[in-house]
This record gives structure tokens, sequence and C-alpha cells, in this order.
């Protein structure tokens, strides 16, 4: 897959053609094609099916390639398909779980999981997803009357993310592109990330240039308990590069354990463009969002405290493991913490609270569109591992799949199409990626846990280190996150966070 998506990056001669793009942007297009020994402009294609050029770049045709260029990765029928690959695999996890008794992979894998059974999945995304659809469909509307302004074509998928932001930008007089200055990357995660850790779990980072990583780009710092105590060591990939898988993600290279004497060693990756030197590296607002999303796995792995290896940190079920990590993600515009690291990086001037205000506004904003988004490929997941025998058109089946379920609306590409759905055939999500969601619902009860509770505070972080996150997979999780927060966990702040209510 990181052959094809290397062979399907867009090659530029023409600089005019990312009118639209910031001088740093078109300078990383630049290292790019640099990179690959090319002369000209190289868009490198991500891991999932958007792009964050596709909101900026005026060029439609561009925008256009740009897109069909990414869905088409691993199904154009030359070495680097994945087809038969899927299918086979298809087909021995569904051998596996007729041997364990079960009638195909996604019982078998959900028996496991906090979800028990495919059947409870259904009856959640079934709630969502009419909903989600109808939602999609007006916002779809809003975004052709904004591009009629322009153009007299019929709004496409590669429109959409180019025009919600014009209307975002004209609806809330929320622009977020202009935000970047402000999100420098070492400010974001030393002031910003490890700022919050510490207010809530105790615990400081020092950098260790002395320490050699796996890649020259590699932060590696020094994790401390507040009492001065070891805690473990955190290294942080930031860069994108050739040889590295598109996305952001985090591993463990050494599980917490108390029997092996064992503390933590966790790796944060993303792909952010690389600046040229000497310039800064600028977040865009998702970057922002994503790296607090992963930290909150680092915090999983960091914060473990248990005997067994085997029970460490985020080796607990697919369905809880995104849990800590979405909750996390609230902390990115705490006051507090926005304060501290949304600083302009040349004027040093503090980003105007207002901003809280005017970006909080807007919560609900596209809801119908990301939710539509994921639905169709958590719905995709459990189709392919129901599924009696593999199916022989991967295509046909997963426009089936979707439309079964109401969300086949063509602005609206799914998230992963099959032959690069990494997630379930190549990252452990296979029959979980509806799991986002699901632990979406526990997140939304504790995000208000924590609001009702006072926020940012150490006896906050405390109670949910030790009730939660420090447990791994050594306790039944429902039951901890029940004990939590004294009751059953519901779907309604989850629709309301969404505006799907």
């Amino acid at each position: 897959m990181l052959a094809d998506s290397n062979d399907l990056a867009v090659h530029l001669s023409d600089e005019s053609r990312l009118v639209g793009l910031s001088e740093e942007e078109i300078e990383s297009c630049r290292q790019a094609a640099e990179t690959r020994s090319q002369v000209g402009f190289t868009i490198p294609l991500l891991n999932y099916s958007g792009h964050p050029l596709l909101e900026k770049l005026e060029d439609r045709a561009l925008r256009q390639e740009i897109l069909e260029r990414t869905l088409s990765r691993g199904g154009r029928g030359n070495e680097n398909d994945t087809s038969d690959l899927i299918q086979e695999m298809l087909a021995l996890r569904s051998e596996k779980a007729k041997l364990f008794g079960f009638a195909n992979f996604a019982e078998y894998v959900t028996s496991t999981q906090t979800a028990k059974n495919p059947s409870r999945i259904h009856s959640m995304l079934r709630t969502i997803a009419p909903i989600a659809r109808a939602n999609a469909e007006k916002e779809a509307q809003a975004l052709q009357e904004l591009m009629k302004r322009e153009s007299a074509e019929i709004l496409q998928a590669w429109d959409w993310s180019r025009y919600t932001e014009q209307l975002r930008a004209e609806k809330y007089s929320v622009d977020t592109t202009v935000l970047k200055p402000y999100f420098e990357l070492r400010k974001v995660l030393e002031d910003g990330v490890f700022f919050a850790a510490n207010k809530l779990y105790g615990i400081s980072f020092q950098e260790r240039k002395d320490i050699v990583g796996y890649h020259p780009d590699n932060w590696i710092y020094e994790v401390t308990y507040e009492d001065g105590s070891a805690c473990g060591l955190y290294i942080f990939d930031p860069f994108a590069r050739p040889s590295k898988v598109g996305g952001a993600w985090m591993n463990n290279l050494v599980d917490q354990s108390h029997l092996l004497g064992k503390l933590p060693v966790v790796v944060n990756n993303m792909n952010i463009p690389k600046p040229a030197a000497g310039s800064p590296s600028l977040m865009t607002f998702d970057e922002v969002n994503t790296l607090f999303h992963e930290f909150g796995h680092t915090l999983h792995g960091m914060l473990s405290n248990v005997t067994y290896p085997r029970f460490s940190g985020t080796n607990v079920e697919r369905d809880f493991v995104e849990f800590p990590s979405q909750v996390n993600e609230m902390w990115m515009l705490w006051p507090e913490v926005l304060e501290n690291y949304a600083v302009h990086y040349q004027t040093k001037e503090k980003l105007d609270p207002a901003w809280i205000q005017k970006i909080l506004s807007t919560a609900t904003f596209n809801q119908g569109f990301e939710t539509t988004h994921y639905l169709q490929a958590a719905i995709l997941d459990l189709a392919f591992h129901e599924s009696a025998n593999p199916p022989t058109d991967l295509a046909a089946f997963e426009k089936a799949a979707i439309a079964e379920y109401g969300l086949d609306f063509e602005p609206v590409p799914t998230r992963y199409k099959t032959n690069y759905f990494a997630h379930i055939f190549a990252g452990g999500y296979a029959s979980g990626y509806y799991g986002y969601i699901w632990s979406e619902v526990l997140d939304a009860e504790s995000v208000n846990w924590f609001k009702a509770n006072g926020g940012l505070t150490r006896e906050n972080g405390r109670k949910f280190a030790e009730a939660l996150i420090s447990k791994g997979g050594s306790k039944d999780s429902m039951t901890m996150v029940k004990e939590f927060l004294g009751h059953e966990p519901t779907i309604e702040p989850l629709m309301k966070r969404r505006g799907l209510a």
C-alpha cells in the first residue's frame, strides 16, 4: 500500500496550479519532490480518503485528481493491488471463527469486546445513520448554494472540504487556516499537550538529546512522576517521509510491567510535512487535535500500573481503546491549556480568547458529513466480517453494504475504501472499526463528568487515572466505566455533541 501511495503521489511542474496554498505548503510540496528526486512539486497521498490540501486548492481539476488517485489505491490491478490478499484474509478469518464455534468473524471478535455481539453494534449504528445522512444532505444543500457563486457545477466529493471551510468562515467568522501561526509544533507539544498532562496527572517531561532514537527526526523525553521517580520514556516522531506509513498512531516499544520490572517506552507517530530548514513547523487545527488524541493513547500506556505486560496500557478491548484518547482531545481547547500554547510564532501574541468561543460555536458544524463519512467505514467492516463467504467483487460489495444503511451519498466518500482499509486488514481493527464511535459514547459521558467536577485539576486526573487508564486490561472495562461515572453510559450525550439529537 505504501508503494502504491508513493506511486500515485501527484507530481506537478506548474506552480500556478497550487494557488490557494501558503508559501510554507508550496515549499513542502517542493521538498517532497526533491525527496523523490523529482523537479517541481509533489503532493503525497495520505492513508485515508481526505487530504488537507483539498480545502485550499483553487484548481478544481487538481482537487479531483488528488481524491480520485487516493480512492484508487490498492485497486488498480497492478502488482500493488490488494484485492486477492483481502479475499484470502476474509476467507481465513471466516474459517478461524467457525473453528471456534462462531457463525462469523464479527461474532467471534465482538464476543470478547465490550459490545459482546454485532447486534448491539448494529442497533447503535442504525440509531445514528439516518440522522447523520439527513444532516449531510442539508449540509450539501448549503455548500451547493455557496458553490453557485463561483460555478454552475454540481457539488462533488472533491469540492466538499473547500466549500465547507468557506462556509465555516462565512457563517461563524472562523477560518481555521489563520490559526496555523499560533500552532507551532514544539510549543503545541510541550506547552499544550505536556502542560495538560502535568496539570492532570502530575507527570513532567525532560527532553533527552543524548538518547539516540530510531530516526534523526525523533524527539525523546524522559517522563517522571511528581515525586521525581521514573515513569517512562516518550518518543515523538512527527514528520512525514517516503518510507513512513501515513496517518498518526501510538505504539509501545516496551510495555509497563511490575512482574518484569519494566517501565514503558511509548512512541507517537504523525505525518506532519517537514518544514524547510530554518522554518517553523506550523500545524493545522486538525493536526493539533490529532496530537492531543494520540497522546491520550500515550497516557494510557505511560500511566499503566499493572503486574503483567499482557494487561498493560492499551492492551484492552478494541472497542474501548479509543476512549482515553478521545477524552484527551477535550484539553486542546480548554482555556487554560490553549492560552499556554497558542502563541503566534513571530509576534508572540497569544490567541485571542474570543477564538475559543468561535471555535466552540462550530462544534456541530459539518457533523452530518463527518458522521456519515465514519459510519460508512464502520458498516463496511462489519459487513465484510459477517459475510459467510468473501465477496468476489469487492467494489460491488462495498457499495451494497453502505447502501443497505442508506449512507450511499455521493458527495461523501467513505473514509477508507476497501483496498486501502488498513485499519481492518493490517491494523488490528477487523470487526472493530465501530469502536471509535462506541467508545465516543463513553468519552462524551466522561467529558461531561470532567466539566461537572471542575475540569483540569490534579484531583480529577488522579481519579481518572486510578479508576481507568492505569488499570489497562486488568479489569473489565465497562465495569470500570460504570464505577467511574456512577451509572450506565447512554448515547444521548454523544448525539447532542454531534448535533444529531
